[in-house]
């Protein structure tokens, strides 16, 4: 498999998954949010199977279901991104291979979550990169974990796996912006052709104008004011950038300024329930339903923000 034409400068949303009240993946729902986000001018590809997209959670079937009815409903429109999390790296190779078997054009690859715990060690994720390219042929993107991990690359590790066959974006989400001010100059200034994307749904604003797009689960409620937030940084036009900021602000409080990231995810769900998109915010263990009245408090800060 070869790059091609596969350019994902703009916003990449990382879909939901949906369910049923039952607790099984609802299909149907999540072709229907996949029509709406492909929908969208400026959507380049959907990365699934991630952190917003329950990934870890879903089975072996699950997962390669989900890429297929995508790829069914809108692998025409917009590429689809697998997320591959497997923890060691032949287990990570054979879930490319299924995503490689399901249409997935690309993948957003995890560290070994291990490594969240203990640390890595040198060349260890080079060699990840390196194996999934060779024994998928699956384009790669370099996901940055956050600086507060023990998963997070250091610079010279990021240098390496960049300049590895096969990896041609990053997905930064350090959320440590003294790094993000020193390393992404960097990155840009040895590997011009990288394209870069912040993930930092919280700090957007700081971010925007350093990037190629957004690869952000945001992108999930926000779709349109996001285009128009990334055109904005490519501009360079901090009025413009910050207007927007300000009119997705009480969004971006209602859903990312909680006690966990992670809460972020059912969020997301409740959003897009008041946007009409999905029935209802069903997740699956280990998340859990937000507390009574949270599903108001979104769909007011959607109104805020003029998005519903």
């Amino acid at each position: 498999m070869s790059l091609g034409n596969l350019d994902l400068r703009g916003l990449n949303p990382a879909p939901v998954t949906p369910f049923t009240v039952d607790g099984d993946v609802d299909y149907a729902a999540l072709a229907g949010l996949g029509k709406f986000l492909a929908s969208v001018e400026g959507v380049k590809s959907l990365v699934v199977l991630g952190h917003a997209g329950e990934g870890t959670f879903l089975t072996q079937d699950e997962q390669v279901k989900v890429i297929e009815t995508l790829v069914a409903e809108v692998g025409d429109q917009v590429a689809i991104v697998a997320g591959i999390t497997g923890e060691g790296t032949k287990v990570a190779v054979e879930e490319a291979q299924r995503a490689v078997a399901a249409g997935a054009k690309a993948a957003l690859t995890y560290p070994s979550h291990g490594w969240l715990r203990f640390g890595y060690q040198d060349g260890a994720p080079q060699d990840r990169y390196r194996a999934i390219w060779e024994e998928a042929g699956l384009p790669q993107i370099l996901f940055q974990y956050p600086d507060n991990t023990k998963a997070s690359y250091n610079l010279d590790t990021q240098l390496e796996i960049a300049g590895q066959e096969g990896v041609f974006w990053t997905k930064n989400g350090v959320r440590n912006m003294r790094r993000w001010d020193t390393e992404i100059p960097v990155l840009r200034r040895e590997y011009p052709d990288l394209q870069i994307f912040s993930c930092h749904d919280e700090y957007l604003l700081h971010t925007i104008m350093d990037v190629d797009g957004l690869l952000v689960g945001y992108g999930n409620i926000a779709p349109e004011l996001l285009v128009e937030f990334i055109k904005a940084g490519k501009a360079q036009d901090w009025t413009a950038a910050k207007k927007i900021h300000n009119q997705l602000l009480p969004v971006t409080k209602s859903v990312y300024h909680r006690g966990s990231h992670m809460e972020g995810t059912v969020a997301l769900k409740h959003a897009l329930v008041a946007r009409g998109i999905l029935p209802h915010a069903t997740v699956r263990s280990p998340l859990l339903p937000l507390a009574d009245g949270a599903d108001v408090e979104i769909a007011d800060a959607l109104k805020a923000a003029g998005i519903i």
